[in-house]
């Protein structure tokens, strides 16, 4: 059985780097995102199943509407609800017999029209047609008459089946039967196209969000087995080995691990951890072979409780959203209302007036106005900005966030883990006694070589990156380590000290006075008693955080402002080399929090803070957008933040405001299209300057140009 490997870095080293993540089953609350037609009588959702029944949200999540009674209920993302989205477990059988209702209907009506208006046959007329039409009608009018009927039980009148309804009875009554028919099949086709459109953005959600460990080793009869981690009980033993991520929460009971846990305290160096400590799922194993008996379940991993935050998305809708849905909730019954009066009041003031004539305008007047084109633009383009960021590696928690992140002009950042790789490398190499680098780095590395100190691991990498290898290897004996200070050896016949300078003092060895202004990390060497030089180690900027910055300024990100907990004068470095203006160091998580909260007095900035540990959880809370570093970032920070990125690169912020401040501008093309289409047709339809199919082919065509262009969002280049 295959076992995923990563490096130190959390990235997997295996073959399955480069495969989808994608698989199993998607969770039915990602499947589907709709407002079904409560309040606003208009269906948000494209998804098309074959019993689209109105069903109110199981709670009110609306901010903009804390009473519920503001705004229509939602049929969102995370809703099991039967309405006209459904869900995955119903689609995959009543999907296939909506396509067969349509397929069928669709069928019938060419038939039809063919032999009616093709051959001209004359068998095809008064009854015969009448039924073959009804036949071709029902397939896909019923579950929309069915869920009129329930709405209207609900105490909802003015949806959008409601129109469609009475729209094709009219038809059928005044003898308009393919019309009657047409109406209901395009209205049909363009939720299955709509489904298409909203199932393609949420594969991609998923496929960012199936990144858990799949493989725990666990201990069973004498043995360890790779199973799924799902199945690993309380109280197991599971063994990971050296590049493995770590499953499940547990106790260590090995004596030793060095783990890699910057996701979740935001410390540079590896920890050191002991036996009969607590260990985290998402941690890395550096060194050996390690086991750790399971204190938690699989389901209350990270990335399980980011499935649970996503299947509650659209319970945050946008302002924009909001906004359009309590139009619609006017807009339905005003047009209802216009459509009677479009028959009833040419008859007080037309001579010639033909009922037949101003009902058929009428019904043209509905057909048109049925909101579902109009408000379903919202949701598809969030929908398009939401699959777009999941492909480019970033979960928005809901579309408000999107919004947001559109408007930022300030953002504010950790440095660990953000702008930093939040490891050790070496950074400079200072030689004082006229040794080469070579010479200096071959003693250094041999003596290092005896530790397993975070630090002489990076120092050992050095041979790694550089043509230094011990040749031949040097004799090392009378290996030394000191608590805290570092390591005494004899290095062939030289007596060797390396470590800090406690360690150096401590053996009455001159310093040079530079080597105390020094604000990294260092390690000093000695030889004979006589200062050698030193190395510096450093954490690493992340390769992409300078073009970070950058970008961010070009985008219009006015403000930035660093914050860390690590010594002021590192934080105030990394901001000059990354051409920050403000920066703070030796921050607590108070301090960054009244920091943020100062910055968000000033009612002209929306700030935005990007963090990856648990100490950056409350600024994450309190932020306008709360950015977490999500590959290895904190499970507090993952769960408290807006926007997850999940591949750990600070250019993927840019890349979020970019896709954000596309998808407010395709959504506002969607709304203005909307709007004009509907609205010349109205006046046309009332004009009797316009029939029924073009107001069908207007009402459907508005729709596909709405995916059209938010499924436009998906195929732009980002990067």
């Amino acid at each position: 059985m295959h076992t995923h490997t990563y490096d130190t870095h959390g990235n997997m080293t295996c073959s399955c780097a480069s495969k989808s993540t994608a698989s199993g089953t998607v969770p039915a609350a990602i499947s589907t995102s709709c407002d079904e037609t409560t309040a606003a009588g208009a269906c948000q959702s494209p998804s098309p199943v074959s019993n689209p029944v109105v069903q109110n949200d199981d709670g009110n999540n609306d901010p903009e509407d804390p009473d519920g009674s503001g705004g229509t209920d939602s049929c969102s993302i995370d809703s099991d609800d039967d309405c006209c989205c459904g869900n995955d477990s119903q689609n995959s059988e009543s999907g296939w017999r909506f396509y067969r209702s349509v397929a069928l209907s669709l069928t019938l009506l060419f038939i039809g029209l063919f032999v009616e208006k093709g051959i001209q046959a004359t068998f095809f007329s008064d009854w015969v047609k009448a039924v073959w039409y009804f036949a071709a009608y029902l397939p896909v009018a019923l579950p929309v008459l069915k869920s009129a009927w329930k709405a209207i039980q609900q105490g909802e009148f003015f949806t959008e089946f409601l129109l469609m309804s009475i729209a094709t009875i009219g038809a059928f009554a005044i003898g308009e039967y393919p019309e009657g028919v047409a109406v209901m099949v395009f209205y049909s086709v363009g939720e299955l196209l709509q489904g298409i459109a909203v199932k393609r953005a949420k594969n991609n959600i998923q496929a960012l969000l199936d990144m858990r460990p799949s493989i725990a080793h666990v201990q069973r009869g004498g043995e360890f087995i790779s199973v799924n981690p799902q199945t690993v009980k309380l109280g197991e033993v599971i063994q990971v080995k050296v590049g493995e991520k770590i499953p499940l929460d547990g106790t260590l009971l090995s004596a030793k691990a060095s783990l890699n846990t910057a996701a979740l305290t935001g410390e540079s160096k590896p920890r050191q951890v002991s036996a009969g400590k607590t260990v985290m799922a998402g941690s890395i194993n550096l060194a050996e072979v390690i086991e750790i008996r399971v204190t938690k379940g699989f389901n209350d991993s990270a990335m399980s409780r980011i499935l649970d935050m996503v299947q509650n998305a659209t319970a945050r809708k946008s302002k924009t959203e909001l906004l359009v849905r309590r139009l619609a909730k006017v807009y339905t019954p005003i047009v209802t209302y216009l459509s009677i009066a479009i028959v009833i009041l040419p008859y007080f003031l037309l001579a010639d007036y033909d009922f037949a004539t101003w009902l058929y305008r009428a019904l043209i007047f509905l057909v048109i106005s049925c909101p579902c084109a109009l408000v379903i633009s919202i949701p598809l383009g969030y929908f398009g900005g939401l699959g777009a960021a999941s492909k480019n590696g970033l979960l928005f928690k809901g579309a408000t966030y999107l919004d947001q992140l559109a408007n930022i002009n300030t953002l504010v950042m950790d440095k660990t883990g953000t702008v930093t790789k939040g490891i050790f490398s070496i950074q400079d190499i200072v030689i004082s006694n006229g040794m080469t680098e070579d010479e200096f780095m071959q003693i250094l590395m041999a003596i290092e070589a005896k530790s397993t100190h975070p630090v002489a691991k990076a120092i050992m990498a050095y041979g790694s990156l550089t043509s230094v290898l011990p040749r031949p290897a040097l004799p090392v004996s009378h290996v030394k380590e000191i608590a805290s200070k570092g390591l005494t050896a004899n290095v062939g016949e030289k007596f060797v000290l390396a470590g800090n300078e406690k360690l150096l003092k401590h053996y009455q060895v001159s310093i040079p006075a530079a080597v105390s202004n020094i604000v990294e990390s260092s390690v000093l060497m000695a030889i004979d008693g006589v200062f050698a030089g030193y190395v510096v180690i450093a954490d690493e900027l992340k390769a992409d955080a300078k073009t970070c910055i950058s970008e961010l300024k070009a985008l219009g990100v006015k403000h930035l402002t660093m914050l860390s907990g690590d010594k002021d004068s590192i934080t105030q470095r990394v901001a000059k080399m990354l051409k920050v203006d403000n920066a703070k160091g030796e921050l607590l998580p108070e301090d960054k929090l009244q920091t943020v909260e100062m910055l968000m007095q000033d009612m002209s900035k929306t700030v935005a803070f990007v963090g990856d540990g648990i100490n950056d959880a409350p600024v994450l809370a309190v932020s306008d957008v709360g950015i977490a570093m999500g590959g290895l970032g904190s499970d507090v920070a993952i769960e408290t933040a807006d926007v997850i990125i999940q591949t750990d690169q600070p250019s993927k912020i840019a890349t979020g405001i970019r896709i954000a401040q596309s998808t407010r501008r395709v959504i506002w093309q969607n709304i203005t299209l909307a709007f004009a289409v509907k609205a010349l047709v109205l006046l046309l339809g009332a004009l009797g300057m316009a029939s029924m199919w073009q107001a069908v082919f207007a009402d459907v065509g508005v729709a596909l140009l709405a995916i059209g262009n938010a499924i436009r969002l998906q195929k732009m280049q980002w990067t």
